[in-house]
C-alpha cells in the first residue's frame, strides 16, 4: 500500500511517524531526567542509538555508508549535535515539555536571522517580520514578570542557538555524506560526551526497567531522524516540514496525560505565532528558490 503513495504523500507519513516518535522520546528522557542527569542520559541512551544503526548497514552490506568525506565538518556538526543534546535534556527537567518545545522551534527563525552573517545570504523584510513575530511568541511563552523562574526559559533559548548553529554547519557541509554517517558520528560523539561526564557528575547503574526505557528512547531517537531524513528525501521541505510542528500537539497531549501539564492562553498563543513565523519563513524560501535559475 505505501508503496502505490506518491512522493508526497510518503513524505508526509515518515513525517509524521518520525516527529511521533521523537517527540514520544523526548517524554521518556523527561521521565528519566528526575533520577539521572543529562551525561547518564546522553551515556546510557546514546549506547542503544547504534543498534538502528548497525542494522541498517549490515542490512545494506556496506560499511562504506559511514564513511565521511568532510571530517572537520563531520566532526563539528556532531560536537554542537551532543552539545543540543545536553541542553534539550535539561530543558525538559525543569520545563513543561511542550512548552520547552515551543522554544525550541524558535531555530528555523534564528537560522533565519544569522543566515546573514554566517551564511551571506540575503533577507528580505517580509522575513524579517516573521522573525519578529516568532520573537514575540517566544515572549507570549515566557511571559517575563508573570513570576515563576523564567531563568529556566533561558536553557531551551540556547538549545535553539545551538540547533540553529548545527543546521548552518549542516548547510555549508560538502561532500555527500550519507544520513546514516551523520548520524553515526553525533551519536559517537554525544556517547563519548556522557561518558566524560559519568566521573565528574557521578553515576548510577540502571535497573532493568530504566534499561528498558533508555532502549526505548535510543532507538526511537535513531529512527525518528532517519525517518525525518528520509521524509526530505521523499518530497520538498514545503510540503513535508509542516507536518514537523504536529511535535507540539504530541507534547501537548503527553505532557497533559502524564504531567498534568496545562499551558494557558498566553503560551498558547505564542506557539501558533512560532510555527506561523516558521512555516512562513519556509514558504518564503521555498519561493525563493523556485525564482533562482
Amino acid at each position: 500500500m505505501f508503496r502505490n503513495l506518491s512522493d508526497g504523500a510518503k513524505g508526509a507519513y515518515c513525517m509524521i511517524i518520525g516527529s511521533l516518535l521523537l517527540t514520544s522520546q523526548d517524554a521518556i528522557t523527561k521521565w528519566l531526567t528526575s533520577s539521572y542527569h543529562a551525561g547518564e542520559i546522553l551515556f546510557y541512551r546514546g549506547i542503544f542509538t547504534f543498534l538502528p544503526i548497525i542494522f541498517l548497514v549490515l542490512w545494506a552490506g556496506d560499511i562504506k555508508l559511514l564513511r565521511t568525506r568532510s571530517f572537520k565538518s563531520t566532526l563539528l556538526r556532531a560536537v554542537l549535535g551532543s552539545a543540543t543534546s545536553v541542553f534539550v535534556v535539561l530543558s525538559f527537567a525543569f520545563l513543561p515539555l511542550a512548552t520547552a518545545l515551543a522554544i525550541i522551534f524558535l531555530s528555523p527563525i534564528l537560522l533565519t536571522a544569522l543566515s546573514v552573517p554566517f551564511l551571506g545570504e540575503t533577507v528580505g523584510w517580509r522575513r524579517w517580520c516573521a522573525v519578529f513575530v516568532g520573537f514575540c511568541g517566544v515572549l507570549l511563552i515566557i511571559q517575563p514578570g508573570q513570576g515563576g523562574v523564567w531563568v529556566y526559559f533561558l536553557i531551551p533559548l540556547f538549545t535553539a542557538l545551538l540547533v540553529t548553529m548545527r543546521d548552518i554547519v549542516t548547510r555549508r557541509m560538502r561532500g555527500g555524506d550519507t544520513s546514516l554517517s551523520i548520524l553515526f558520528y553525533s551519536m559517537l560523539v554525544a556517547v563519548l560526551t556522557g561518558g566524560i561526564s559519568l566521573p565528574i557528575f557521578g553515576y548510577s547503574f540502571p535497573n532493568w526497567s530504566d534499561i528498558g526505557l533508555f532502549a526505548a528512547a535510543g532507538i526511537m531517537v535513531s529512527f525518528s531522524h532517519l525517518l525525518i531524513i528520509q521524509a526530505l528525501l521523499f518530497a520538498p521541505g514545503a510540503t513535508v516540514a509542516p507536518f514537523k510542528y504536529l511535535s507540539l500537539v504530541y507534547a501537548a497531549g503527553i505532557g497533559y496525560v502524564v504531567w498534568g501539564d496545562i499551558p494557558n492562553l498566553g503560551k498558547i498563543v505564542g506557539a501558533v505565532l512560532v510555527v506561523l513565523a516558521g512555516l512562513f519563513i519556509l514558504y518564503r524560501e521555498m519561493n525563493i528558490k523556485k525564482t533562482i535559475p
